[in-house]
Parts: C-alpha cells; structure tokens; sequence
C-alpha cells in the first residue's frame, strides 16, 4: 500500500477522505514530487510549528523569489526584530480608529454594485476583491492602482501554488513580483519623506533601538500583506458562506445572534482550512508518530488534515459553530488550539484585522442579502493544493433596495 498522492487530480477533486486517510495510516510519509516528509495528525502538525528543532528558513526557496526576504522565513533575533517593528507599525495604527471604518466604507461600495440585484456571484463581485481593497487603502496606495494590483497578487499566488512548476506561472510570478517591487519603491520614499495616516508609512517609521526596517524590508512586507492577508481572507469568507448555507439552521442561528459569526468563522478556518499545508526544515533528526525525519529535512504540515484530527475534535468531519472543543477566547491568538494560522512564533500576525474583516462584512451581508441561497441549489466547487478555496459562489437572494 502507498500513501495518496497529495499532488493528483483526485486529490485536489476531494481531499478530506484522502487526508483521513494519511492521517490514519500514513502519519509520517516520504513524498518524492516535493521531496518532503509529510505529516498530518494534530500533535505532530503542532508541534512542527512550536518545536525550535523546526525552522522557517526552507521559505527561502518558495517565498523569497517573490516577496524577497520577510519575517516568514526568518528565525532567532532577526525575526523577533522585524516581528516587533511590524507590531509597533500596527500598533500606531490604531485598529478600532483608524481600520474598523475604512474596512466598512470598503464592504458597503462592494454591496451597492449587486444588493438590489436579486443575485451575485459573491467570489468575483466581493470577496476576492474586499480583502485586497482593505489591505490598499489602510496601506495608502490610490484606489485607480487596485485593477493592476490585484492582477500582480493573484500571479505572485499562482507562483506560490506552482506545485507542477509550470514555466509560464513561473515567470507571470518573477515578473509581477518585479512590477510591484518598482511601483512600491517610490511610494516608500515619498512616505518616509512625508509620513501620512496610513500602515506604509507607520512601517517607514517604526523604530525600535535605533532600528528600523530596510526599503527592502517594508517593500516585502507590503506585499506579503496583500498575499497572505487578501488570499486566505478571501477564500475563508468565501467558505463560511458556503458552509452555512448548506447548514442552514446554523445559518439562521447566526443571522439572530451576531455575536455567533466568530465562531462560525473559527470553524470554518478547522473545517475548511483555506491554507491546506505549510512547511519546515529540521535543523536535526526528529522523532515523530510513525518514525523519524532526518536532520536538514523539508516537512509538509498538513493543516487540513491535523484540523479535523478525531484525536483533537469531536465529530470532526462535522461543520458546528457551537462545537466545546474549539476555544474562542484564544482562536485568533499564538495559543490558539487550531492551526489554521500556523503556531509557534510564526503565527500569523494579522489574525486580528482578518477577524474584524469577517465581522464586518458578515454582518453587511447577512443585512444585505435576505434569503441567501444557492443558485440552483448547486454546491460551490473547491479547488486548490496550497491554497484552497471556491471557484465560484453563485447565490440568490431578496434584493434590498
């Protein structure tokens, strides 16, 4: 017998049964297309983004020829350096005063365009565009640049989700990384020159022991903003949607209490991870479920399968925005007990303003579109290795006028 190929067709057509079983009888595997070790059981997954025996440093390969050097990749004092300088940045940006109502204004011009409509296809018209306008505007980049902008990230993305190494998404990738890097680098100076109310230029002054981070720095964290904070945004919106409106008492649960679209955002980072994977490098031999990775070793943690471990949840194949074992007072944090944001110190630093994207689109979308249902009552299709979300997310619903 030999473990799934996590690169097939059948794979990407339907992953879940497939990860079960791995999860369950293939817990530590060698695969030879990603020359990695794969793992996939909770403790194990968690463990490879805690253990300091784990570094980040293989990003270097996969990261690096687009976004050059981030904190993604770094360890020791240099990641906690520029970790802290990006915290302060944020941090004089104030979240609640100066996000919160840019992030509304953002949804809402969205939901003019298709709110009387009666229909929309949610993924096209709102949230592959929300995430990416929201990251833009609190960065203080002009709205008429967003088309080209979303155009360089999906090509950087498809890059990163090159898994087959096709020629031509290789060199979209490089070149588009190349653009934004040239439109990025006068912008830097002039905010460093004059510093305006936005995150670009609270980036350029951050400074922590006469430190402060490179032009290079702040060019590759800009960007990395739009990919990690547009893509998994996006396609996690996109998924809860999904998911309630299969459940629908859940859904209705939701539209009564508001209070309940955390958790059932929560849930569906466990039971819909929209990053399937991420990987390591042991820095020496490691004993793990199922054997031992070698030291200097590429290590696939499978998240979507470590998510629906039966070891950790109860009915774990079950979409349940009440489920006891998902703790919500430390769901977006470094302690959070699932994975969907990794762990350790890498753990995603803008988990915070994803939350309060998710909040407040939900809460505009459930008053927006009444009576939301799929089209034809056809089930969206999922799609993606890396990266995972729908193609499409056709809905109907009561227009409101």
């Amino acid at each position: 017998m030999q473990a799934p190929n996590i690169l097939s067709a059948e794979f990407e057509k339907s992953p879940y049964p497939m990860y079960e079983d791995i999860r369950e009888n293939y817990p530590l595997f060698f695969h030879e297309a990603t020359n990695s070790y794969v793992i996939s059981r909770y403790e194990d997954v968690e463990r490879a983004f805690k253990d300091p025996a784990f570094s980040s440093r293989h990003a270097e390969a996969q990261f690096e020829p687009v976004y050059g050097r981030t904190m993604v990749q770094m360890d020791g004092r240099e990641h906690a350096t520029n970790r802290n300088l990006v915290i302060q940045a944020l941090g004089s940006y104030k979240l609640n005063e100066k996000f919160l109502p840019l992030i509304e204004e953002n949804a809402k011009e969205l939901l003019s365009q298709f709110r009387s409509r009666g229909e929309v296809e949610l993924v096209e018209e709102f949230t592959s565009i929300y995430p990416l306008n929201v990251i833009r505007t609190i960065l203080g980049l002009p709205k008429e640049d967003m088309p080209f902008l979303k155009e360089w990230c999906i090509a950087i993305g498809n890059f990163l989700s090159n898994l087959s190494q096709n020629s031509d998404v290789t060199a979209a990738g490089l070149q588009s990384s190349q653009n934004f890097q040239a439109y990025l680098a006068p912008i830097i100076q002039q905010k460093k020159q004059n510093p305006e109310d936005d995150l670009l230029s609270s980036l350029c002054m951050a400074e922590i022991d006469g430190i402060k981070l490179t032009d290079a720095e702040i060019t590759s964290l800009a960007m990395l903003l739009f990919g990690a904070g547009g893509e998994t945004t996006d396609k996690a919106l996109a998924l809860m949607f999904r998911n309630l409106i299969i459940h629908r008492e859940q859904l209705q649960k939701v539209i009564a209490d508001r209070s309940l679209i955390e958790k059932a955002f929560t849930e569906t980072l466990r039971y819909s991870s929209p990053i399937q994977w991420l990987m390591r490098l042991t820095l020496e031999d490691v004993q793990m479920t199922g054997g031992t990775i070698p030291a200097n070793s590429m290590v696939i943690g499978l998240i979507a399968a470590a998510n629906r471990d039966p070891r950790k949840y109860s009915d774990a194949d079950k979409f349940n925005i009440f489920r006891q074992d998902l703790d919500m007072n430390r769901a977006f944090s470094g302690a959070a007990n699932h994975l969907a944001f990794g762990g350790g110190k890498h753990f995603c630093i803008g988990t915070k303003l994803a939350r309060e994207e998710v909040i407040i689109a939900t809460n505009l979308l459930l008053d927006n579109l009444p009576g939301m249902q799929f089209i034809n009552d056809e089930l969206p299709e999922e799609y993606g290795f890396f990266a995972r979300g729908l193609k499409k997310l056709l809905i109907q619903f009561t227009p409101v006028f």
